[in-house]
Parts: C-alpha cells; structure tokens; sequence
C-alpha cells in the first residue's frame, strides 16, 4: 500500500504523519490526527476531529464520526509504552466521542473490534477486548479491560461491563444493566446487578432459527436456568436430553469453557412492569 493512495483526500487541516498508510479512497476530514503506524484500508472515512494512534489497522469502509478515538494508550497503571495494537473490522461505524484503546502488556496483543459493528456515541472499549462481527454498544456503553463479546451481541445504553466478562454469541444486554459475571450465548439479561431473565427469542428468530429449534432452545434454557437442584446435575441433564441441537451445544461449551475467569450471572425475574409489548413472563421478547 503506498503511504498516501492517489485517490485518498486529506482535508485541510489533518495532521497524517510520516509513515502512516492510507489505502485507496480514503477520506479523511478536517483536524483529524493519524499517528505513524496507523494502515486505513479502502474506503475508510474519518469525518473529522478523529485521533488514530499506535498501531492500528482500520478496516475497508469503516467510517469514524467527530471526536472518537482508537488506538491510544490503555488506562492500565502497568503500561509503559510496549508495542501493543488495535484492529477496526471492515465496515463498522465508530459514532460519536467513543473511545477503543489499544491493548495492554498483559493481553492478547490487540483489541479487536470485528466487521459490521456499531459503537455508538460516548461507547468505550478498553484494552484487549474482543469483540465479534455484528457487535452493536448503545450509547455510553462501558466495558472493561479483556471483555469478550460473541458475534452480533447487543448491549444496551449506559450498561456497565466488568473486566474480563464474557458475552456470548447474540446474547442481550438491558440499558444501564451492570453485568459482573458471564452472559451465555442467547442470553438475555436486566438489572443492577444485571440478572439472566429470558433469551434473545427475538435475535435467534431473525438469524434464521427455526421454530420447532427455538422450542428447544426454550426448553434447555429453562432446565439450565430456572430448574430447582444442583446446577452441575441440570448441566449433564441438558445435555444429555438437548446436546446435539448446535445451539445448545454452543450453550453448554461457553458454560464448560476452562478459561472462562466468572461465573454465570445469576438467574431473575424481571418486574412486570419493565415488560415491552410482545414479552412474556421470562422477558424473552428481545
């Protein structure tokens, strides 16, 4: 890639430094800051007031609104300046005044953030999270350091997400939920601190879930979740009644994971009246 493309723009104004590489078709608008080692690929648009630092790759057609920033350093009292990463996935929108920091020394290298994600307005994301495609933070959303999010999650507005939590694949977030302990695949959670109320019915229904696996979904769910007795017991009964549906099999290994560092966020009720139109009794109307 050369290090400015022939048909990139750089508006007046913008500081791109020495040994940046801007890729083919880039914009990028005025008092916007590229640092040294920052790669834009194709397409990518920052509007303007954006700060890129460290080394950061941006992928094809990513598009950054005023005052974000990716890439700078970790709010981590034990880095010194180490050579660590972020990377942008292609096509994600980065909203307004949100913050991606670049990874910590004690990480995987580079926080990720993954293709067709929306970081919305005043979202933070720390060092070493990982986040997967399809991945939407509402609004002043706060994650801590080494936050794994699962491919199209969704977490609300305001919620709060302690370190090294992890979120599974197209689980749901309530706004201003504090979550501290794991969310499994599906998984539909409220509150302060946040508890499991449902699944994402919703999301597994427009992602191609059939009805009669949902059922099954449903039934697994509640024999993990809402069954009376010893939690390991319900476990090896969920499988063995449900473990060759793939969905539930994705449930049970997240569960089983030996990395996994928290436990389940608890099983709850959500108040009635906090019910939406569609919902039922578990909160399943995600």
């Amino acid at each position: 890639m050369d290090r400015i493309h022939a048909s990139a723009t750089v508006a007046p104004g913008a500081i791109v430094a020495e040994g940046a590489r801007i890729g083919p078709g880039c914009r990028i608008g005025p008092y916007c800051t590229v640092g040294p080692e920052v790669v834009l690929e194709e397409g990518v648009e920052l509007v303007s007031h954006v700060v890129i630092e460290g080394a950061t790759r941006i992928g094809a057609g990513a598009r950054v609104l005023p005052f974000a920033s990716i890439g700078t350093p970790p709010q981590d009292v034990k880095y010194r300046g180490e050579p660590t990463g972020c990377e942008i996935g292609a096509r994600t929108l980065v909203r307004e005044g949100a913050t991606i920091h670049r990874a910590s020394v004690g990480g995987s290298g580079a926080t990720r953030v993954g293709a067709g994600c929306m970081i919305m307005a005043m979202a933070h994301v720390a060092h070493d999270c990982q986040l997967g495609d399809g991945v939407i933070l509402a609004n002043n959303v706060m994650l801590g350091g080494h936050v794994h999010v699962g491919d199209r999650a969704f977490i609300g507005g305001g919620a709060a997400v302690h370190q090294t939590v992890r979120i599974g694949r197209l689980a749901m977030v309530s706004g201003l939920a504090g979550v501290t302990n794991d969310i499994p695949p599906f998984g539909y959670v409220f509150g302060l601190p946040a508890r499991l109320v449902g699944f994402n019915r919703i999301g597994l229904l427009r992602s191609g879930c059939g009805r009669e696996q949902l059922r099954t979904v449903r039934a697994a769910h509640a024999l993990l979740f809402k069954e009376p007795g010893e939690f390991a017991a319900r476990l090896e009964a969920a499988e063995a009644r449900f473990g060759q549906d793939p969905l539930v099999a994705e449930i049970l290994a997240f569960i089983r994971d030996p990395a996994r560092r928290r436990q389940l966020v608890r099983p709850g009720r959500m108040a009635a009246p906090e019910l939406g139109p569609g919902d039922d009794e578990n909160g399943e109307g995600g």
